[in-house]
């Protein structure tokens, strides 16, 4: 019988230590504060072709990115298939801590081998975070240099008030810290983007077959279905940080960008982008005005993302 006790533990001691090395610890992510508001925490309307602000609303508050993270991996992706460091068809091999990473995913598993196109296409439709890892460690070698390269391309964009950790905004791990940024920082990296023809391929792109056309990915963007002319560009999303797009679309020649950050309902934040998208295409204000980029807060500092009354539209 106390043998028959002993066995039945170490079957159940095997089955937790395997569950807990298998999956990624929620237990393990570091207490961070919520910032989502109803109906956003911030939010800006741009012009992309000038760069003109159209409408602002806290757009310098520091926030959490969550997925729209992965808007800098895809630039620097990109640009290193434009200098010839990579190409679209180099193979490149998931490592286990890719397969490990959780969150949404493609459920990349450990020595199988994707092109970087269908990575990047997994980094934009299905937002995987799996394929964020294994594009960082192929472009740069490490998680860590990536994200350096991920600091430093910021910080020649004028993306003062954005500080990167990860290259797939998955919420920090205990003793981590999280990704920061502004809708303003956002708006200048999604500017940067656009003047790359490739990037509008990936975002406009709604559905996609992936591992042999056996799983399709579908675009987490819906407006692109509900927007007239809406092509890009990516959303964003994990508790603390709430619900976030960066939503870019054309008409007439006219292209606007708008971007709404930490909302507390998907709903909600799709609603608001269209409402800002639609506004961008009317008759543009006279007091709009050229983006500018104050410089960092201190270190640690928030800016309270609490909407002023003058501010809503």
């Amino acid at each position: 019988m106390e043998q028959r006790a002993a066995r039945a533990c170490m079957v159940l001691f095997s089955i937790i230590a395997i569950t807990c090395t298998a999956l990624p610890s929620f237990a393990a992510r570091a207490p961070i504060p919520v910032v989502s508001k109803d109906p956003y925490a911030a939010a800006l309307l741009i012009d992309t072709g000038s760069g003109k602000v159209l409408f602002e609303r806290n757009a310098d508050a520091r926030l959490y990115p969550a997925s729209l993270t992965k808007l800098m991996t895809f630039l620097l992706v990109i640009e290193a298939i434009e200098h010839h460091q990579i190409s679209l068809s180099d193979k490149v091999t998931a490592c286990a801590e890719a397969e490990a990473m959780g969150g949404s995913q493609v459920n990349l598993r450990r020595g199988e081998k994707f092109s970087v196109e269908d990575l990047l296409y997994a980094l934009m439709l299905q937002s995987a975070n799996d394929a964020a890892f294994a594009l960082a460690k192929h472009v740069a070698g490490s998680k860590q240099a990536f994200v350096e390269r991920m600091n430093r391309r910021a910080r020649e964009l004028g993306m003062a008030s954005t500080e990167f950790h990860s290259p797939n905004g998955l919420p920090p791990a205990r003793g981590q810290k999280p990704d920061t940024t502004t809708p303003r920082d956002i708006a200048q990296l999604c500017r940067e983007l656009l003047r790359h023809d490739a990037t509008l391929r990936y975002t406009s792109t709604e559905t996609r077959p992936f591992r042999n056309d056996g799983y399709i990915m579908r675009n987490h963007n819906h407006l692109l279905q509900s927007v007239p002319g809406c092509d890009g560009l990516k959303t964003g999303y994990y508790r603390a940080a709430g619900f976030s797009i960066a939503a870019t679309a054309s008409q007439n020649g006219s292209r606007v960008l708008a971007v709404v950050m930490g909302s507390r309902n998907r709903k909600v934040r799709d609603a608001e982008a269209t409402k800002l998208l639609l506004k961008g295409f009317a008759e543009p204000k006279p007091d709009a005005r050229t983006v500018e980029f104050p410089a960092a807060p201190p270190a640690g500092t928030w800016i309270d993302p609490t909407p002023s009354a003058a501010s809503r539209y």
